[in-house]
C-alpha cells in the first residue's frame, strides 16, 4: 500500500470555479495546500533554499518593462506578476523491476486572458515550481508578443529521463496526464513538447486524456506525431524560428547572414535545427555544444557530421567532424557575430557578460541572460534578440497545430512556413519600432508590447466580480 499524496492543488480563488466543474471544495488542510500568494513570500523561500530564482529574474524583467509604461493600471500589473493556478501532484509509478517510485509533477498556469493556457511540459531532475513559474509567465509575453489567442502555462515532472526505460517514459507520462486531466485540455490548457519531451511522449498525452475523456481528443496537446494530427513544421520550428528573427535582426545592424560566424549553445532540436538553417543560408557555424560540451572549428563545422555523431553517439565525436572539444562555458566566449544560447536558463550571468565576444545574441532558450547580465551587454553595446521573441517559432506552429485540430483542417509545410515567417517578421518590427521610439532594448520593448496587450485584454474582460 502506498501511502502517498496524489495531488496537492494550489489554487488563488478558484473554489466556485472548481465546484461548478464538478470537484468537491477541500477540507482536509493536509491533502490540499494553500500557497504563499504574495512574490514577497515565494522570493523568500527562494532565498532560504540559498537558489537562484528565475520567478525573481521574470518578475524583475516585467518591472523594469512596466516602468517605462505610465499608464499601466497597477492593480493589472500585481495581477500579471501573479500566476493564476498552480497544480503539484505526488504520483506513484511501478518501474520495470517491481518496485514503485513516487514522482513530484507541476502544471504552472499563469494567465489565460488572451485565449488557452500554453506550455511546455519537460522532465528533468530540476524541475521545481519556481521554474515553472517563471516559465509559465515567460509563455504569456510570447504568445502575447507575436499575437496570438494563448495565454501562459508550463508543467513538467522531476524525473531523469536518460536513467529510465522507454515504458517508464510511458508509466510516468501517463499517470501524469491522469493526475492533471481535470485542469487541461483544448479550450483550457494545452501542452507541448519541452526538454526531454517529443511528439511520442505527447501521443502518449493524448491517449490518456482521451481515456480519461471517453473519446478521441486531438486538440489536447500540439507537438503531436503527423498520424494524430499533428502539424508539418512544428518539429522544426522554434529553430527556424530563431534563424528568421536572427536574419532580421542582422539585416537591421546591416551585415548579412551569409559569411556571419555563428557560435551555438544547444543541438538539440532548436539548437540543432538553428544550425542546418544557418548553414544553409552561407553563414559558418564555427561552435555548437551539447550538454557534455562543445566542438569547434574557427574555419566552420560541418553540421550535419556534428549533429549526426551526437545523434549516434549521443555526444559529438571530436575526430569525427575535424574540430577540437570546448567546455560550454567557453563556447559562450568564442568571438563570432552571432551567438545563439539554444540551451538551458542562467548561462548569460554578470561573471561572463563582459567576456563575450558577440556582435548580437538571439535567444533560443527561454532566460538565458539574467538581469544583471543584459545591464551589460547593454552597456557594452551588444545586440540582444530576447527569447520570448526570438524563440516564438514554436508557439506560434503550435498554435497552427491546435487550429487544425479544432477545424479539422491539414495545412501543407509551405503554407505554415509562409505563415510563421510573416508573423515572426510582423512581430519583429513591431518590437523593433517600441524600441527606437521609447529608446530601450529589445527585451524591454518586446515586454512593453506583450504586457500592454495582455493588460489592454484584462482592462477589457474586467475583474470579476
Amino acid at each position: 500500500m502506498i501511502n502517498a499524496p496524489r495531488r496537492v492543488i494550489l489554487i488563488s480563488g478558484e473554489g466556485p470555479a472548481l465546484e461548478a466543474r464538478g470537484f468537491a471544495p477541500c477540507t482536509r488542510p493536509e491533502e490540499c495546500v494553500g500557497l504563499a500568494r504574495t512574490r514577497g513570500r515565494q522570493e523568500e523561500s527562494m532565498e532560504e533554499a540559498g537558489k537562484f530564482s528565475l520567478v525573481r529574474m521574470a518578475i524583475s524583467q516585467v518591472e523594469a518593462a512596466a516602468r517605462r509604461m505610465p499608464h499601466l493600471d497597477q492593480g493589472i500589473l500585481e495581477k500579471m506578476k501573479h500566476t493564476k493556478r498552480e497544480i503539484i501532484v505526488h504520483f506513484p509509478v511501478k518501474m520495470d523491476h517491481g518496485t514503485v517510485r513516487v514522482f513530484t509533477g507541476y502544471r504552472v498556469q499563469h494567465s489565460d486572458t488572451r485565449g488557452p493556457f500554453k506550455g511546455g511540459i519537460r522532465y528533468h531532475p530540476a524541475v521545481d515550481l519556481d521554474e515553472m513559474r517563471a516559465l509559465a509567465m515567460w509563455m504569456t509575453w510570447k504568445a502575447a508578443v507575436v499575437n496570438i489567442p494563448f495565454g501562459g502555462a508550463k508543467g513538467g515532472v522531476e524525473c531523469d529521463p536518460s536513467l529510465m526505460s522507454e515504458q517508464e517514459v510511458e508509466n510516468v507520462t501517463r499517470r501524469f496526464t491522469w493526475e492533471i486531466s481535470p485542469f487541461i485540455g483544448p479550450e483550457v490548457d494545452i501542452p507541448a513538447p519541452d526538454v526531454a519531451t517529443n511528439p511520442q511522449v505527447m501521443a502518449w498525452i493524448m491517449d490518456t486524456f482521451s481515456t480519461w475523456k471517453g473519446h478521441a481528443v486531438h486538440g489536447v496537446v500540439t507537438g503531436k506525431p503527423l498520424e494524430l494530427g499533428g502539424s508539418r513544421g512544428r518539429f522544426e520550428a522554434t529553430g527556424k524560428g530563431v534563424f528568421v528573427v536572427a536574419a532580421k535582426a542582422a539585416k537591421h545592424l546591416n551585415f548579412s547572414v551569409a559569411g556571419a560566424r555563428v557560435v551555438i549553445q544547444g543541438a538539440g532540436n532548436v539548437g540543432g535545427t538553428a544550425a542546418r538553417q544557418f548553414k544553409r543560408a552561407g553563414a559558418k557555424v564555427v561552435a555548437i555544444s551539447d550538454v557534455r560540451g562543445g566542438l569547434y572549428n574557427p574555419k566552420g563545422l560541418d553540421v550535419e557530421k556534428a549533429l549526426d555523431a551526437k545523434s549516434r553517439d549521443e555526444c559529438a565525436a571530436a575526430q569525427e567532424v575535424d574540430a577540437e572539444e570546448i567546455t560550454n562555458e567557453d563556447l559562450l566566449e568564442l568571438e563570432c557575430d552571432i551567438l545563439v544560447p539554444a540551451a538551458i536558463e542562467n548561462q548569460i550571468a554578470a561573471q561572463n557578460a563582459p567576456k563575450l565576444r558577440c556582435r548580437m545574441i538571439v535567444e533560443g532558450a527561454n532566460g538565458p541572460t539574467t538581469p544583471e547580465a543584459d545591464a551589460i551587454l547593454a552597456d557594452r553595446g551588444i545586440y540582444l534578440v530576447p527569447d520570448i521573441l526570438a524563440n516564438a517559432g514554436g508557439v506560434i506552429v503550435s498554435y497552427f497545430e491546435w487550429v487544425q485540430n479544432l477545424q479539422e483542417l491539414l495545412w501543407t509545410e509551405a503554407e505554415i512556413t509562409e505563415r510563421l515567417n510573416r508573423i515572426l517578421a510582423n512581430a519583429f518590427q513591431e518590437v523593433l519600432a517600441i524600441a527606437d521610439r521609447e529608446r530601450v532594448d529589445m527585451r524591454t520593448a518586446a515586454l512593453m508590447l506583450g504586457i500592454g496587450r495582455v493588460a489592454g485584454a484584462t482592462k477589457l474582460r474586467g475583474i470579476f466580480p
